[in-house]
């Protein structure tokens, strides 16, 4: 289904992602965190690396400090967080992720909400993700349930991430102006 000129972006963006992985949670940890746990299994099995993960609790400061040093670690080149993405008063993934996004990739959250409302009807209206870039690095902040994992995992991270990073981080094309061929 999709076109040659799709096919050819995939196939540039193929080879492993370096990915930082933040799990945003007031009562979860390393060993009880199960959406964070699934990330990291999904980006393994596809081939791609994880050479950072964390979890911090609902507090803006704390996720945007840790946000900061994953996108300025060198080896990183996409950060996918989970949780806090809720509409609770504590959740404030979304806002966070949002103040630091240079460019908006709105689609992200509008197919995941498409798809979570196949599975889960009308609530998917309660589900927040959003994505983008940052200094030509990916970052996407999906919920942190299982469930919600799997679906943003499967259906939209791992069949574009390789192409997103080639995207985020190609030079850019030379202008064509007056005078120059093409112009």
């Amino acid at each position: 289904m999709a076109s040659s000129s799709v096919r050819e972006h995939r196939e540039r963006g193929r080879g492993p992602v370096r990915c930082a992985v933040l799990t945003v949670s007031d009562t979860r940890t390393l060993d009880t965190d199960e959406g964070g746990r699934l990330v990291v299994q999904l980006l393994e099995s596809a081939g791609h690396v994880v050479v950072r993960r964390g979890i911090v609790p609902d507090e803006p400061a704390e996720i945007r400090a840790w946000l900061e040093q994953a996108l300025a670690d060198p080896d990183v080149q996409a950060v996918l967080t989970t949780g806090g993405t809720g509409i609770a008063p504590r959740d404030r993934t979304c806002e966070v992720v949002s103040g630091l996004l240079e460019k908006r990739l709105d689609g992200f959250g509008e197919l995941f909400r498409v798809l979570s409302y196949q599975e889960v009807g009308p609530a998917a209206m309660l589900s927040r993700a959003v994505g983008g870039v940052v200094g030509g690095k990916v970052v996407l902040a999906m919920p942190g349930s299982p469930a919600a994992v799997r679906l943003a995992m499967e259906k939209l991270v791992l069949p574009e991430l390789g192409h997103l990073v080639w995207e985020a981080t190609r030079p850019p094309r030379p202008r064509v102006g007056k005078g120059q061929p093409g112009g």
